[in-house]
């Protein structure tokens, strides 16, 4: 760990100050520090420098001494970019650890951590923020320079910017600019940011006094009854709620939306639209109007008891128990001690409902931190969370790279998500076991959450190095969804099926739409068609960059490779044969949506998968139109798994689950079951009991018996017979190796040679090499070394130790000339 020390250096005195350049380069670089700098420096700071013969880049310092460097001349760093560090103590040692732990480059994982503005290079494109009106007046010359040419060419690169300046250093220019928000890093604007509106409702103060309110009352019930009714719910929720949505309202007092409308015409409602984005909003008092019931109480008491013993609690509950309930009065006790919350989730874009809720609570204290804010949100959220001004952060598995002072309480939400985990590029960490050891850190604690957890966090918690708390009811005492199973084959034999949708599915989305109600479709595939295939010669059209075959979208009339983004139009012949027959084969998120149509016209269809959410925007527009009732079957991916909760969904149909349950996958078991758990979860959340249909080809499954009888215990104890027998986690640690090369064969002996100078080391714990699943993706072809490591008989630390200079040892021959070697510790 690294200890640093702020001392005051005399002015002649000669400094090196050693750099983190975010580079994916084996060793930190020393730097020469000019003697009017010398007291400008400290670790933590943003300096630029000259790395290779031209190139500028922004390093981070992480340590001064007067040492210079023994086998090379050190150059002199050219600005020192802060007046304080933007980089903390607990960051830089949060950096190397991930470094070591994962085996991958500091600079990597810099270049992870960093929001892109914090980390200018020479190559770095910068814009004009056209959005945004400025004086030109104000700024000063060598600033109106760089506007002026802006102006003229949208585009720049800050060696061009050098080139117009007749100088090097130009970072702090850039710098000034863009917190003066003129200019924008050119690759993170490609959408601007657009605040979430709600409309809220607020009585006139008019009616303020009972005699008047009884007035209102007498001649609306005799004249207009559903208006009464909008008025007597408004008075209701406003004894426990501090804000009353125009939404909210609706669902309460049954009216529609034009006897909202009739009461503000008339100025009895007051109609007001309010900002709730997810960065700009009001600064709301924290409040809270809720009570646990008994059970979650239960649960508290115990997490808060197993705290005093244990630094990481798992809180197994099933879906729709209230664990975020619990969550909130864990983060009031700790932000009243003055200290800091993370409350990380596996896609942020999907959890409006926590946001909402949690500001509520917690008003301005609560800062969200993810992926989606362009390059100026997230340098704001950085500079919030490093003055404190955040108590609580809410964010995607980044925001474990803010730099906190003071962390309390880790909470990991649906821990058992894969999305938790990043797998390309390096660091290919896990946010949830990152967040132990950063809370570790920071002498804090971690709650791990979830309905269906990892069988590694279920594990720890059975072999207590977890403490343990359960929630087995739902809350308000709603019954989990009845679960029916229905087999395609034997429908498909009785010519009862329609299309991909089974009689009994068919039914439960009839009857659910007459009542009003609401339907989730879960197919876990996108596009129209996974296979085009030729009836007379099987010809699959295949990607070319990639060993896999295209996927038909209806939508764009074209072939696309999800792997490298690859497109080409749809043959109406066969390349091959000459054929006309050509037939798709399998079928996507797209097919279902649009034969539902065919099927059921009158009725409003809306998709949500990664095509239909990849501009910014709007995904939060599909949620809002299924709370609102715009929508009334939403057919999607996994991401109709994560975060939704809408009182009026009560059907959910699993159109096909074999493509879960067959995935050739140790860990196919654990991932179908949570899969279907977390999906069913989605049907009946509040008030009646949802009804949940899986449709598969095998209903005697033993999975689907398990996911029918919530028997998660049974699942793991089965499973881990089978995981201890194969050398799987929890009980061995997996390290798996890519080589990676432009020429089969090269690859092929340069694996070889890998895993024989491993197996010199490890013996029979080195299995390999093999080609993966598909072998090749981006034109090179892949070959997997996988070691597997007892997790009491060796230490691992040693091992990478040993596979590090394997490595190191194989890429100084000629042998691995063009070769990519990438380590992935904890792979699955």
């Amino acid at each position: 760990m690294l200890e640093f020390a702020q001392a005051e250096h005399t002015e002649r005195e000669t400094l090196f100050v050693e750099v983190i350049l975010p580079l994916a380069i084996a060793k930190n670089y020393t730097y020469r520090v000019p003697y009017e700098m010398n007291n400008m420096v400290a670790p933590g700071k943003r300096v630029v420098v000259q790395f290779g013969k031209s190139k500028l880049y922004t390093a981070i310092v992480i340590s001064i001494s007067a040492l210079a460097p023994e086998k090379y001349e050190a150059k002199y760093i050219i600005e020192v970019l802060d007046d304080r560090a933007v980089v903390t103590h607990e960051q830089l040692n949060f950096w190397l650890w991930l470094a070591e732990y994962y085996m991958c480059n500091v600079g990597e994982v810099m270049n992870a951590a960093l929001p892109s503005a914090l980390k200018l290079a020479s190559e770095t494109k910068i814009e004009l923020n056209k959005g945004f009106e400025f004086d030109k007046s104000a700024l000063h010359d060598k600033e109106y320079l760089i506007v002026e040419a802006l102006d003229i060419q949208p585009e720049l690169t800050i060696s061009d910017i050098a080139k117009l300046l007749g100088q090097k250093t130009v970072m702090p220019i850039l710098k000034g600019l863009f917190e003066k928000n003129i200019i924008h890093i050119s690759e993170e604007v490609s959408e601007r940011y657009k605040p979430r509106t709600r409309t809220f409702i607020t009585l006139n103060p008019v009616y303020n006094n009972q005699d008047s309110l009884r007035e209102l009352f007498g001649i609306l019930e005799k004249r207009a009854p559903k208006q009464a009714d909008a008025v007597l719910a408004f008075i209701k929720l406003s004894r426990h709620q501090k804000t009353i949505s125009k939404t909210e309202l609706i669902e309460e007092s049954g009216a529609g939306a034009a006897s909202i409308k009739s009461l503000e015409e008339k100025e009895i409602f007051i109609a007001e639209e309010k900002n709730v984005s997810r960065l700009f909003y009001e600064e709301n008092e924290a409040y809270s109007t809720f009570e646990l019931s008994e059970q979650q109480d239960n649960a508290l008491q115990q997490v808060k008891k197993e705290f005093e013993e244990k630094d990481v609690v798992l809180l197994h509950g099933v879906t729709s128990s209230g664990k975020t309930q619990i969550y909130i009065r864990l983060i009031e006790e700790v932000i009243n001690t003055g200290r800091q919350v993370l409350y990380l989730l596996p896609e942020i874009a999907l959890t409006t409902h926590i946001i909402e809720r949690l500001r509520v609570y917690f008003g301005a204290n609560i800062g969200i931190y993810h992926s989606r804010f362009n390059d100026n949100e997230r340098v704001e959220v950085w500079q919030k969370v490093l003055n404190n001004e955040y108590k609580v952060v809410l964010g995607a598995r980044s925001s474990v790279f803010l730099p906190f002072n003071d962390l309390g309480l880790i909470i990991v939400d649906e821990e058992h998500e894969t999305s938790y985990k990043q797998f390309d590029p390096a660091p290919r960490y896990n946010a949830r076991d990152a967040a132990i050891f950063l809370a570790n850190m920071h002498q804090g604690k971690v709650l791990l959450g979830s309905a269906t957890p990892s069988f590694e966090s279920y594990y720890n918690a059975r072999v207590h190095k977890y403490g343990f708390a359960e929630l087995t009811e739902r809350y308000g005492g709603v019954k989990l969804p009845d679960i029916e199973v229905v087999s395609i084959a034997e429908e498909t034999k009785k010519k009862t099926i329609q299309s991909h949708f089974t009689s009994v599915l068919m039914g439960d989305i009839e009857v659910a739409l007459g009542n009003k109600e609401q339907v989730i479709l879960f197919q876990n595939r996108r596009g129209y068609a996974p296979v085009l295939m030729c009836k007379i010669c099987a010809y699959t059209p295949k990607c070319i960059n990639c060993d896999v075959s295209l996927t038909y979208h209806k939508s764009s009339s074209k072939l696309h490779c999800h792997y490298c983004g690859y497109k080409e139009d749809t043959p109406n012949i066969c390349p091959a044969c000459g054929s006309t027959h050509l037939e798709y084969k399998g079928f996507g998120t797209e097919k279902v949506e649009d034969e539902l149509s065919v099927l059921l016209p009158d009725t409003r269809i809306a998709r949500m998968d990664l095509d239909t959410t990849r501009s910014r925007n709007s995904l939060q527009t599909i949620l809002n139109d299924l709370e609102e009732k715009k929508i009334d079957i939403l057919v999607g991916t996994q991401m109709v798994a994560k975060g939704l909760d809408f009182s009026d969904v009560t059907v959910i149909g699993i159109i096909n689950a074999d493509s879960l349950l067959k995935f050739p996958d140790y860990r196919a078991n654990e991932r179908s079951y949570q899969m279907l758990a977390q999906v069913s979860g989605r049907a009946g959340r509040r008030g009646k009991q949802g009804k949940v249909v899986i449709q598969t080809y095998d209903p005697a499954h033993r999975v689907i018996k398990q996911v029918i009888e919530n028997d998660y215990t049974g699942l793991y104890l089965t499973e881990m017979e089978e995981r201890r027998s194969f050398k799987y986690p929890p009980f061995y640690r997996i390290i798996k190796l890519d080589v990676k090369h432009k020429d089969p064969e090269i690859v092929h002996n340069q694996s070889i040679y890998l895993a024989g100078e491993l197996r010199k080391q490890f013996g029979e714990r080195v299995i390999g090499p093999e080609p993966p699943l598909i072998n090749r993706i981006r034109n090179y072809y892949i070959q997997s070394i996988m070691l597997k490591f007892e997790k009491d008989a060796i230490s691992v630390n040693k091992a990478k130790t040993i596979i590090r200079d394997v490595i190191t040892q194989f890429q100084t021959t000629k042998l691995s000339k063009g070769s990519i070697v990438q380590p992935d510790v904890d792979p699955y």
